[in-house]
């Protein structure tokens, strides 16, 4: 056979290998991450600030081996993601929670709830969950929302996406913290139903059969019909035809391949760990569930002080307690075990004092009341069960004109909590100050508020 005979087969071979790889890839939707004023090595600093924060205020399982599998199996996922180019530190932690719920922060911290293990019915149906929150990384999702909210700045929309959402007392507004969840993990069903794509294509291209993403999420409609939304539902928006876009984007991946992979004995051994767990109680702090018995109020605020300024004002708050964040915006101040799982996954302030800034609002004293109508408005959509107590006043802070308000809402820790709301004119915007506590220890937290407030100078 000549020379030229012998290359031809080969070649022809492999020219029909690569025709047949072309639908997998070629035909798959091609996505990429949104307008983003953050770097991906600052999604990296915040989600790490994030999720240290998170470690500390959540309940964790403190099971080595739930961490060691969920870290195994986060990274199989993560060889097959896209993340154009960028390393990520990725880090895999299992929740004492029974909601079914994960969540993923900027820069590859992601925490699964022992309810999403629960739930799931095979390790494909966990890895379905798991790749969804490995792509709002991959898009860089979370810095995406936060470029979103920091361009909307000068309208009062931006105050209602600080306060997140959450019921209770989820005043707080910094990025460097688990408690900016509302900012951090707020999607849009946009980027929900894009988080499903690429995770079903991370799904089929570690093996895995697809059609586990799905079937979660088809379970995840019939627990919503049987009771309240799931939790993964309430943080993550359902987006119209979420089944059958998946279904949709498996047919231009070629189909479910040979022999995708469903189960494994590792995840039935970690499935079963879990459910011997204890539970934890919502609405505690996770420092105050180490140890047996009721969990008590935070110790009361100190009389001594300690000093907080930016380059709007200065004020004095109790050396007891914590800066829970800050920047040129403002911060949160609260004791140790101030902010609890509101029960939803994220941290909310029950007990302490926020300030912070909606600028373009309220910038002179004419404008001060109707702009203090409209973030009452905007805090009583995100949390329904507010309700005013005492109608808007006009007072004086630090001779500055301002307004004083009351509020009832449901606390992240149970029961009632009274809300006080200063809001004040300045040439940067409306400056507002948030006192938080339970409806019974609120006079303690009142004097303390109060005395805080006193020692505000503008600058």
């Amino acid at each position: 056979m000549p020379a030229s005979g012998r290359v031809r087969i080969p070649i022809l071979f492999l020219a029909l290998g690569v025709f047949s790889c072309v639908p997998a890839f070629a035909q798959r939707t091609q996505l990429k991450p949104g307008w983003n004023l953050f770097s991906p090595q600052q999604d990296v600093q915040v989600g790490r600030n994030a999720a240290t924060d998170a470690a500390r205020k959540l309940p964790m399982c403190n099971s080595p081996r739930a961490d060691a599998y969920l870290t195994q199996l986060g990274k199989r996922l993560v060889a097959h993601l896209n993340t154009n180019g960028v390393e990520y530190p990725w880090e895999f932690h299992c929740v004492n929670d029974r909601s079914i719920n994960a969540f993923a922060l900027p820069g590859g911290y992601v925490f699964v709830n022992r309810g999403a293990i629960e739930a799931a019915d095979n390790e494909a149906e966990l890895a379905a969950v798991m790749a969804h929150e490995l792509s709002h990384v991959a898009l860089r999702h979370g810095t995406n929302q936060a470029t979103k909210a920091q361009a909307a700045q000068a309208g009062v929309g931006i105050f209602g996406a600080l306060f997140g959402g959450s019921t209770g007392g989820a005043l707080l507004t910094q990025l460097g913290s688990f408690t900016a969840g509302g900012v951090l993990l707020k999607y849009s069903r946009g980027a929900e139903t894009q988080a499903d794509v690429m995770g079903t294509q991370v799904l089929y291209d570690s093996g895995y059969d697809p059609r586990a993403m799905a079937q979660f999420f088809e379970k995840l409609n019939q627990e919503t019909k049987r009771k309240s939304p799931p939790e993964f539902l309430s943080d993550h928006p359902n987006p119209e035809n979420r089944v059958e876009r998946v279904d949709e984007e498996i047919e231009k991946l070629g189909g479910v391949p040979a022999n995708a992979r469903r189960d494994t004995a590792e995840f039935e051994v970690v499935k079963r760990e879990m459910m011997k767990l204890p539970v934890v109680k919502k609405g505690v702090p996770r420092a105050e569930t180490a140890g047996p018995g009721t969990a008590g109020p935070p110790p009361a605020p100190s009389e001594s002080s300690a000093s907080y300024q930016n380059s709007g004002l200065s004020l004095q708050y109790p050396d007891n307690w914590k800066q829970f964040g800050g920047d040129e915006s403002g911060a949160t101040f609260g004791p140790e075990g101030g902010v609890v799982n509101d029960g939803s996954g994220h941290g909310a302030l029950a007990y302490g004092l926020t300030v912070g800034t909606v600028k373009g609002q309220g910038s002179d004293a004419n404008a001060l009341e109707s702009a203090t109508q409209q973030i009452i408005s905007e805090l009583q959509k995100t949390n329904p069960n507010m309700k005013i107590t005492r109608q808007p006043q006009r007072v004086k802070l630090n001779e500055q004109p301002a307004m004083s308000t009351y509020l009832l809402n449901d606390s992240p820790g149970g029961g009632k909590e009274t809300d006080w709301i200063i809001t004040v004119a300045r040439p940067e915007g409306m400056v507002y100050f948030v006192c938080t506590a339970p409806q019974a220890e609120f006079e303690t937290y009142h004097k303390a508020c109060g005395a805080a407030l006193d020692s505000v100078r503008f600058r």
